[in-house]
């Protein structure tokens, strides 16, 4: 309808509804880590972005997590964004949270958790010293550990001005629980709550006092108890935990189970249940293969063993990597190589893309070396059956020389014979997943399709610009089809839009396709 102009001069708005969608491409490099840790949530991810968060969070390097080690080399190589998971084992062998009741006296009144399950609590220690004002209190929460042989107060918090009445801003078991991030407070006389409820019992007039608070040794505090670490999970155990990562409500695009590779029992039922996860959610699974296997000639008969893993979504990374082992006085270890292999990933992606193979003088690999020395012949056995390796040269140092999936063998036809080529088609179909979400309540016609094309082509132009795709046009670099041939009749009645869309990520018109179904045309309800 065209628009009337105004009959007196002055300033005037009008809304006009702008029938573009911006898709935004994913941030691929987001790595999921799985395993067992000493501290943390049980069965709950956590977003971390620095080792230090890691540290924090989950406590950072323990011998018996493959894990820790991984996400260590993660962050030392580049890597971004990481969701860590802490998998609980059965309930016999479960981790449990330290505690310590507090009482008014005589009865029960507080009970004072750690945070986490884990050991770890039995390190905290908690003070009760009367508030400034009739009705309050003070409680005072620190963890004592042994650093280098000698007790130190490592962490502390003074929760002042608390209250027992539940209609007080400043009632403790809310207080406490909402800003602590050593414990939480469980009130054991909830249906009493009243200005009149009587107080914890006092442990010492001046735990708050900062001389007293640093005092390892000081008398005024009482300990929880009971807190551990539970059993390392099985491999059903790890398994099991891979649907859990969807609760980090984050665009996972790499996930790393360092744990696999050592395993005794049920490699391939942890890797089945990854690959699973990876499919569903569009990321690729770095294969750790056992630590056990040091040579070519092993590692070549142990992936002909395995041919069940190979999977568009995953790549094979080998030998196993050595690095100074801090908890045993710069000892080496010998660690799994995804943890290095994601961060390298991640530290490319944000510095060419996606579209970048993560191997070569770029992917140099620091603070560790292979347990192996390859030579050139190892790499001729390896390379054809899909297996990366890393390798150090001379003047250039240890590096990932391989990017193959571990579909990309010699001999086999596949698309998806790179892991760059994968992990920028993964890319892509996430993003359009995402991306395309809008269409779901409009109605399933051509209109909507013109929409769609539309969206699609300006996403896949801003990739072509940033050279995400070969080709000296838009037109040698991809290709989007949303129309009567892709959506028939029937599609139409079943709510659904079929998008096919093609992109040259190694040669000029030479295109991999993705093909995604979209619902569309329902009723909000």
């Amino acid at each position: 309808m065209p628009v009337q102009p105004p009959s007196s001069s002055g300033v005037y708005l009008e809304e006009s509804p702008d029938d573009h969608h911006w898709i935004r491409p994913v941030d691929s490099s987001t790595t999921a880590f799985v395993d067992f840790f000493a501290r943390g949530p049980l069965d709950h991810p956590l977003v971390v972005d620095s080792y230090q968060e890691f540290v924090t969070a989950y406590g950072g390097l323990d011998a018996r997590s493959e894990a820790s080690y991984g996400i260590r080399q993660f962050f030392q190589h580049g890597g971004r964004r990481a969701v860590v998971l802490r998998v609980a084992p059965a309930e016999a062998d479960r981790a449990r949270a330290a505690m310590l009741t507090l009482t008014d006296g005589h009865e029960p009144l507080l009970t004072v958790e750690a945070h986490t399950p884990g050991h770890w609590g039995n390190e905290l220690q908690v003070g009760v010293e009367v508030g400034d004002s009739q009705g309050r209190f003070v409680l005072v929460v620190r963890q004592v550990a042994r650093l280098r042989g000698e007790l130190r107060v490592v962490e502390s918090e003074v929760h002042d001005d608390l209250s027992m009445d539940q209609d007080d801003p400043r009632y403790a078991p809310t207080t406490v629980t909402n800003s602590s991030a050593l414990v939480h407070l469980v009130d054991h006389l909830l249906e009493d709550g009243g200005a009149d409820r009587p107080l914890p019992e006092l442990t010492a007039a001046t735990v708050s006092d900062p001389a007293t608070l640093r005092d390892p040794g000081c008398p005024g505090f009482r300990a929880l108890t009971g807190g551990s670490d539970g059993g390392r999970p099985s491999a059903l155990d790890l398994a099991r935990g891979m649907p859990l990562l969807d609760h980090a409500d984050e665009t996972i695009g790499i996930v790393c189970i360092p744990a696999m590779a050592n395993l005794d029992h049920g490699y391939g039922s942890v890797v089945g249940a990854a690959l699973a996860y990876c499919r569903q959610r569009r990321a690729f699974l770095l294969v750790d293969p056992p630590l056990t296997v040091t040579n070519s000639a092993d590692m070549a008969a142990w992936v002909g063993r395995h041919g069940a893993l190979r999977d568009p979504n995953a790549a094979f990374y080998f030998p196993p990597l050595q690095v100074e082992d801090p908890l045993a006085a710069g000892r080496p270890r010998v660690v799994a190589p995804s943890g290095v292999v994601a961060g390298v990933c991640s530290r490319l992606d944000g510095e060419e893309g996606v579209w970048k193979a993560p191997a070569g003088i770029e992917a140099r690999v620091r603070g560790a070396t292979p347990v192996t020395e390859l030579l050139d012949a190892d790499q001729d056995l390896l390379n054809p059956i899909a297996v990366n390796v890393i390798r150090t040269f001379p003047r250039v140092g240890t590096a990932v020389w391989g990017a193959r999936t571990s579909v990309g063998l010699d001999g086999r036809v596949s698309e998806w014979r790179y892991v760059s080529v994968r992990r920028l088609a993964l890319m892509v179909e996430e993003s359009l997943m995402q991306g395309l979400r809008w269409a779901v309540f409009e109605p399933n016609d051509e209109t909507l399709w013109s929409r769609i094309r539309g969206d699609v082509e300006v996403f896949l132009h801003d990739l072509f610009r940033e050279g995400a795709f070969v080709g000296a046009t838009p037109r040698e670099a991809f290709f989007v089809t949303c129309d009567r041939t892709t959506t028939t009749p029937g599609d139409i009645s079943d709510g659904v839009v079929n998008l096919v869309v093609g992109v040259a990520p190694s040669k000029p018109s030479e295109f991999v396709v993705v093909r995604l179904r979209l619902r569309a045309g329902l009723s909000p309800r």
